[in-house]
């Protein structure tokens, strides 16, 4: 029997983020000894057949028709939010007044407006909060986050970053609701250009001051989507017209002196989870590509670039799961964001990346399209 205090978790949605969270909150007791144990309490959605089944295939003890019903209920204590942007923050603001822990997928809000009301909800409230920024927790990115810490590649100077997909190259993709404005926010900038401003900010330590922006959508129109839950969706014959960008680059000014340029698209053909971010250095170097995750390379004193396979006990979150050389998944980093979250609600600290990160990077995405609107002109991020 174990003595651990059990925790009760609330998730809304059930689609791509759904299952990746479930997936997570399923796995993270089993190879991480954590002060917390959770329960998958309810799941919520708006269709009540997908709800009860999405229930009965991730493992949730219950299904809600309504985030409202699952924010009231007694056996939930942390609510995960797994849903497009347009909701996020009245289901965060209303869990934190409940008094629950919440978790929100990423980016945070789909306006800084809507951000700091976010950000105002978790300062007065008793419940822990954090945005889901999972790729802090790759491996590969924390091992150079501490390298950066430890001073090994010295002063930054440059920082260049990408975000690749393909996923919406063909023009007969339907219009999902990751192409409205309404419901995401922003095209490739909001969705995968967020990851890339955070990983940035995140191995530096340094926040983005300015930054000079483009922006393109290179389909303006795309057949209905008859099916709205994800990217699987089929189309319809009537088309409707896309609101969102479908490339984002800009270039931008770091607060420690440096330079940086940034590049998300999802019309990159080839290009699956291309998500790469180099930091270059007055001693060295570090470069990374998510599609080879389990790898950092390393340029010191000088000399070429050494590839490191981030599979050793000793790297950060590696040694709770298989012998060296045995390489993590993309699954993996959310269960590491699951552990360090439950981590920081029993202990009483405050998790990272917290809301108010994701107000930082919230203000960095609006300078972008502020600046992209003006036709190039720098920008500052207010901060």
């Amino acid at each position: 029997m174990s003595d651990k205090t059990t925790i009760g978790v609330g998730m809304v949605g059930y689609a791509f983020m759904g299952r990746v969270h479930s997936q997570a909150w399923r796995s993270v007791s089993a190879f991480f000894d954590l002060p917390l144990s959770p329960r998958m309490a309810a799941i919520a959605g708006r269709s009540k057949e997908r709800t009860e089944a999405a229930a009965a295939q991730l493992g949730w003890a219950a299904a809600e028709t309504d985030w409202r019903e699952l924010v009231k209920r007694d056996d939930v204590q942390i609510v995960d939010i797994c849903t497009p942007g347009d909701s996020h923050a009245e289901i965060a603001v209303a869990a934190l007044e409940a008094g629950k822990h919440v978790i929100c997928e990423k980016p945070l809000a789909n306006t800084v407006a809507e951000a700091e009301v976010m950000v105002a909800a978790a300062a007065t409230a008793p419940g822990k909060s954090m945005v889901a920024f999972n790729y802090r927790r790759v491996p590969a990115i924390a091992l150079a986050r501490r390298y950066v810490e430890q001073g090994r590649i010295g002063e930054i100077r440059h920082v260049r970053a990408a975000y690749l997909q393909d996923w919406i190259v063909d023009p007969d993709f339907p219009l999902v609701w990751r192409l409205q404005k309404d419901k995401a926010g922003a095209g490739a900038l909001g969705d995968i250009g967020s990851h890339i401003v955070d990983a940035a900010q995140f191995i530096t330590g340094q926040r983005i001051l300015g930054v000079s922006a483009l922006t393109e959508t290179f389909i303006k129109e795309r057949p209905l989507a008859a099916e709205s839950a994800g990217l699987g969706a089929t189309a319809s014959a009537e088309k409707g017209t896309v609101t969102v960008d479908d490339a984002a680059l800009f270039i931008g000014r770091l607060s420690g002196g440096g330079v940086a340029s940034f590049e998300a698209t999802r019309f990159a053909s080839g290009r699956k989870n291309a998500m790469r971010i180099e930091i270059n250095g007055s001693l060295g170097s570090l470069a990374f590509d998510f599609e080879a995750m389990n790898e950092l390379w390393v340029s010191e004193g000088g000399g070429g670039f050494e590839r490191i396979l981030v599979t050793e006990p000793d790297h950060p979150y590696v040694g709770a799961w298989w012998p060296p050389g045995h390489g993590l998944g993309y699954e993996h980093t959310f269960t590491h964001e699951i552990k360090d979250f439950l981590e920081a609600v029993a202990t009483g600290a405050d998790p990272t990346p917290s809301f108010a990160d994701g107000l930082r990077v919230q203000r960095v995405l609006e300078a972008v399209e502020r600046s992209a609107a003006e036709g190039s002109r720098y920008t500052n991020v207010e901060d």
